[in-house]
């Protein structure tokens, strides 16, 4: 009995072997094969929560700008970058979370068992937001990597000349705007921004090309002047209803980022700054209410950028900005009408006038604010205000209405505030620096990628915060 028990056993063993126990290596909460969908979904969220957020360790730009002042902490507004690893965590969820996930949507896409319509508008699309997220990494750092980035084979990669990278991502935005479909499907819920609508997507993509070209309109007026043109004649934004923009639900984890920061944390680390609070009464801005709240006093008053400012002294950030469910707006009409001002002054073929542009720019911020036609035109008529008779060249016009319009879009004000040069900012009490014209490289590049980083400091001029970028000129 005991040699049949001893047979036995290894028989046992061996049938125990035969079974495929390497499913116990698989995750089930971390799949390795995800549907491109979600790898889309989640890029748009992390890019959304990115460009939105207060937090002074990813987003400082409000205070760069002077729409927001701190209270207590004052590094951030004086331009103290360094501390927190502002430049770092800036850069790393736009190339870790979004730009990684939508390259791996994108590549995944073909593989799926779609109509050949949808497979061309869900490749189109995701590369059209990879082109948006890029736009804000080459506008705040220069030359950056792009043909060896996104790739873990390679963990240093090189960093390519802005301008290059610039002219690529046009000619990738030609090609999504070719491909899309109107007719055929796309991502459908999946898609938080326009819920797959490839004729909303293209409108965007046309509206991202005339900002692109605009941008670069002191830098080369001639690729400036084609590719306003061409995005013109092809369709931008022509209501607020256009508008790009992110829904943050009421409840976590998908609330505002901004609500997280000030209302769930309980923290009471913003006030208003008394730069656009002081241009804002002195112009009789009707959304100035939309804006902020009341001060102590009943009115409205803003701290000194980079001075110590009592919170209940000052106007906070409206409440209704401070909500869960407050949207992040990614690119509106208003910014678009803008740039066609613009484009008239400069002399490129876009049709209306500056004036009708420029009108059409600050009604279409006023009434999104929840202000009125009325409140628009009265506020228009005052030759403060008023085209023809506001002091200054264009660019002061648009300018410093621009900056008004942009506000909770601190990183789009600061682009445009570097490429216009209106408003005149004054650097912040005791700042650490002039007001930065760019971020420097994170400390990890500089630390681990050395020979790329420094080749890639020398070609822009010095890795600091004074360097103006490119198509940065005047």
């Amino acid at each position: 009995m005991k040699k049949l028990f001893i047979y036995i056993i290894p028989v046992i063993l061996l049938a125990a072997c035969t079974k495929d126990i390497t499913k116990l290596n698989n995750d089930p909460k971390n799949p390795t094969n995800v549907p491109p969908a979600t790898l889309f979904t989640n890029a748009q969220r992390s890019l959304a929560r990115t460009l939105v957020s207060s937090n002074v360790n990813v987003n400082i730009f409000r205070l760069i700008v002077q729409y927001w002042q701190e209270v207590t902490y004052l590094d951030e507004s004086r331009y103290d970058l360094n501390t927190r690893s502002i430049p770092q965590n800036f850069w790393t969820p736009l190339y870790r979370d979004a730009l990684k996930d939508f390259s791996e949507a994108r590549k995944l896409i073909p593989s799926q068992s779609l109509d050949a319509g949808q497979k061309a508008n869900e490749v189109a699309i995701t590369d059209i937001m990879e082109v948006y997220t890029w736009y804000y990494i080459v506008t705040t750092y220069g030359n950056v990597p792009y043909t060896e980035a996104l790739n873990i084979e390679n963990v240093f990669p090189k960093y390519d000349d802005a301008a290059t990278i610039y002219n690529a991502l046009l000619t990738r935005l030609d090609a999504d705007i070719a491909a899309l479909n109107p007719s055929a499907e796309s991502f459908g819920s999946a898609d938080i921004i326009y819920g797959g609508d490839p004729a909303a997507w293209k409108k965007f993509a046309n509206s991202l090309k005339l900002k692109m070209g605009m941008t670069i309109a002191d830098a080369d007026a001639a690729k400036a002047k084609t590719t306003v043109e061409s995005a013109v004649a092809s369709g931008v934004f022509t209501s607020n209803a256009d508008n790009a923009e992110f829904s943050f639900l009421s409840a976590p984890p998908n609330t505002n980022p901004i609500w997280e920061d000030l209302v769930q944390s309980g923290r009471k680390d913003f006030v208003a700054a008394s730069t656009i609070i002081d241009t804002m009464k002195f112009l009789n801005d009707p959304r100035i209410d939309n804006y902020f709240t009341v001060d102590g006093s009943g009115g409205y008053s803003g701290g000194g950028p980079g001075r110590s400012s009592n919170y209940g002294t000052y106007s906070k950030p409206a409440t209704a900005i401070t909500a869960p469910n407050f949207p992040g707006l990614l690119l509106d009409y208003s910014e678009v009408e803008f740039f066609l001002a613009e484009a008239v002054e400069r002399g490129f073929n876009v049709g209306g006038t500056a004036m009708t542009h420029y009108n059409n720019a600050v009604t279409a911020s006023i009434l999104y604010w929840g202000g009125t036609t009325t409140e628009a035109t009265t506020y228009l008529a005052q030759p403060s205000v008023n085209y023809l008779t506001a002091p200054g060249t264009y660019k002061q016009k648009i300018g410093i209405q621009k900056w008004i319009a942009l506000y909770n879009r601190g990183v789009d004000a600061w682009i445009e505030w570097r490429r216009l040069d209106f408003p005149r900012l004054q650097p912040a009490f005791r700042a650490v620096s002039a007001i930065p014209k760019r971020f420097t490289y994170p400390i990890i590049e500089q630390n681990y990628n050395t020979a790329n980083y420094n080749q890639a400091a020398a070609a822009i001029g010095g890795d600091v915060v004074t360097t103006k970028l490119w198509w940065d000129k005047f």
